[in-house]
């Protein structure tokens, strides 16, 4: 009987790429970064959201103060050498335990990274949000999602009247001295340079120092068109590439989330890949730290030839 072959789908084995050769994974180095998804309600509902937030989606649920302590406390007994907690969403201001959890990773003594659409649930907690400003002013940054200088482009992906609001959010945060950064998107095809000449602009007319040609400052996100076709990564593509894997987001940052429906909280490799059941990795950050194979689109896109880094 005649055998027929039939074509492998890519993404499929963590070991073999789709034409056979042995995928890539990235070891774990040194836990510089804990990631902290507060859950996926958001305000808005973006064109291309990463993971899928709307006012709808709460596939992650919030993530309590309870679970955070936890975390605290597995660095400080592991002592784990975490540097910085970053807080994602959704909408993190949407979370009601948003303020004691960052009260409380600043107190113990973390820098803490926000990410924020500094929209109405940030401005709804201003006077608390001040307050933990005068108490950590260095340790406290709140990163400001402006998808594009031009504003029919960021309603384009943000939707109509999100424009105003966030820069009624932005103006406020830099008038009251926080550390401010801000994250753009490269979608539209524009060049680095006119990007950054772009926000610069933005930033002079706003009356806002920020220096834009500062990459931690201002972010540049690559697209995550998940219709367009990437390559699988090998292990061949670190030299052929010239990427060093340690530089990927899963070598020193993992993410601590809650799914919907389950008891307790769980660690998962990467802030892109909350969903995908191959890269949860348990429920405690020392569980976590084993190798993780870059059998998902996403680990190519936006990390391996996207050059993406959450933490800037």
């Amino acid at each position: 009987m005649q055998m027929i072959a039939t074509e492998k789908v890519p993404f499929t084995d963590p070991q073999l790429t789709a034409e056979g050769e042995p995928r890539a994974s990235v070891a774990p180095g040194a836990l510089t970064t804990v990631w902290l998804n507060t859950g996926t309600l958001c305000n808005l509902t973006c064109r291309n959201c990463y993971i899928e937030s709307s006012p709808t989606n709460d596939r992650l649920a919030y993530l309590t103060r309870a679970d955070v302590r936890a975390v605290l406390e597995e660095i400080a007994r592991e002592a784990l050498p975490v540097k910085a907690i970053g807080v994602t969403g959704g909408e993190p201001f949407m979370n009601p335990d948003i303020l004691e959890i960052l009260e409380d990773c600043l107190a113990a003594g973390f820098e803490v990274l926000v990410l924020t659409n500094a929209m109405r649930p940030m401005m709804k907690l201003s006077e608390r949000l001040a307050g933990l400003r005068d108490r950590y002013p260095d340790r406290l940054i709140l990163r400001v999602s402006i998808d594009h200088h031009d504003r029919s482009l960021h309603e384009e992906e943000r939707g109509r009247r999100s424009w105003a609001p966030t820069l009624e959010g932005l103006r406020w945060l830099a008038e009251q001295e926080f550390r401010v950064h801000v994250a753009g998107r490269t979608r539209w095809g524009d060049t680095e340079a006119e990007l950054r000449a772009g926000f610069a602009a933005l930033f002079e007319a706003l009356a806002i120092q920020l220096d834009a040609s500062d990459p931690e400052v201002l972010v540049l996100f690559p697209e995550m068109d998940e219709t367009a076709q990437v390559p699988e990564i090998t292990t061949a593509c670190w030299g052929i590439l010239d990427v060093d894997p340690a530089d990927m987001m899963c070598a020193s940052a993992r993410m601590v989330v809650r799914r919907r429906g389950e008891p307790a909280a769980e660690v998962v490799a990467c802030t892109l890949l909350p969903y995908e059941p191959a890269f949860s990795l348990g429920r405690t950050l020392s569980e976590s730290l084993r190798p993780v194979s870059l059998n998902h689109p996403h680990c190519a896109r936006f990390c391996v030839l996207g050059g993406g880094r959450c933490s800037g």
